[in-house]
């Protein structure tokens, strides 16, 4: 102990006074919060990073800065799960099929639900080898809306999405649906069953993976968050898990940066509510939204026609590009 004081520069009797001493009123809220981070960290699977938790924090009431938050959790060692390195895979469309025309043209914000959707597939590991995961995801809310899984990349795959979408949201209108021009998209069946609910195609120009972003950045998201993380013995394990992310997770809790920090269903009810006139005519800037962004009236015509120059230059969207692409030919 006198070593210790001699180093430290202090007295003994200095020392123990302050060992003795009790926590000041700043340690213990400093300590509470600490705490309620780890738990808001824990409920989240080990994903929210500080942006996140301080918006989760604040929704509960919790007075605190993004800055204090990101503080404590360095001190404390709590840290979302690593991204992992990715190499960009372009899908080879190289097949006989009609190709259609970019009608999205990078218009990622629309204005009302089932206005755009946009699709693609992934692969999931196990030891049974690939799992192929279709999605429909609505640009309005982020929602999934549809999906599916199959050991196959036959067309069925990408039809059974389809169909989920289609049954869950019956669209009215016309639907824009963009995909690459992977063959499960140009494919006559797939095309047959657009035409005969009246949606529309749309397909990303050749090698181009940021015409689809939204849907590169959910693929990221998915394995960033809960694929890299665990290893699948079955694919009905996989397909299980898969449910459980998509279904309870990402559509009903999972905070949403370009909503404005809510989840896709969340957003959805408040576009239902009483109050969306009144947000629809006063609209904040971003930096300061208390409610979810209100999308661009440039992106409000179904076939992306009416984007405007900076929609197509994605100011306000940053994709982050993840490989999802099976090391063999998916088409």
């Amino acid at each position: 102990m006198e070593v210790s004081c001699e180093v430290l520069g202090v007295s003994r009797s200095g020392y123990y006074a302050w060992s003795r001493r009790a926590p000041s009123a700043a340690a213990e809220r400093r300590g509470d919060l600490t705490r309620r981070i780890r738990q808001v960290h824990r409920e989240s699977r080990e994903v929210y990073g500080a942006p996140r938790i301080h918006r989760e924090l604040r929704s509960g009431g919790v007075r605190c800065s993004k800055n204090t938050v990101a503080k404590l959790m360095r001190e404390a060692a709590i840290r979302s799960k690593t991204r992992r390195r990715f190499v960009v895979r372009t899908t080879d469309s190289r097949h006989s099929h009609p190709i259609a025309p970019n009608r999205l043209n990078r218009c990622f914000e629309q204005a009302s639900p089932n206005k755009a959707w946009v699709a693609d597939i992934t692969y999931i590991p196990t030891a049974e080898g690939w799992l192929y995961l279709a999605v429909v995801l609505d640009l309005h809310s982020r929602r999934v809306v549809g999906w599916a899984t199959s050991d196959s990349l036959a067309a069925e795959l990408s039809c059974r999405a389809l169909r989920m979408a289609i049954e869950r949201r019956s669209p009215v209108g016309g639907v824009l649906h963009h995909s690459d021009r992977g063959v499960q998209y140009a494919c006559d069946e797939f095309q047959e069953l657009l035409g005969k609910h009246g949606i529309t195609p749309s397909m990303s120009r050749t090698g181009n993976c940021y015409d689809n972003a939204v849907m590169e950045s959910f693929f990221s998201a998915l394995k960033r968050e809960l694929t890299h993380h665990e290893s699948y013995l079955t694919r009905e394990g996989a397909r299980q898990s898969l449910f459980e992310y998509i279904e309870v997770f990402y559509n009903r809790r999972r905070l949403h940066s370009a909503i404005g920090y809510v989840s896709p269903a969340d957003y959805e009810n408040r576009d239902r509510g009483p109050n969306r006139a009144q947000q629809n005519a006063s609209p904040t800037p971003r930096s300061n939204r208390t409610q979810p962004p209100r999308p661009r009236e440039a992106c409000e015509g179904p076939h992306g026609s009416l984007a405007s120059d900076s929609t197509r230059k994605l100011t306000s969207y940053h994709p982050v590009i993840h490989p999802h692409r099976a090391p063999t030919n998916l088409g």
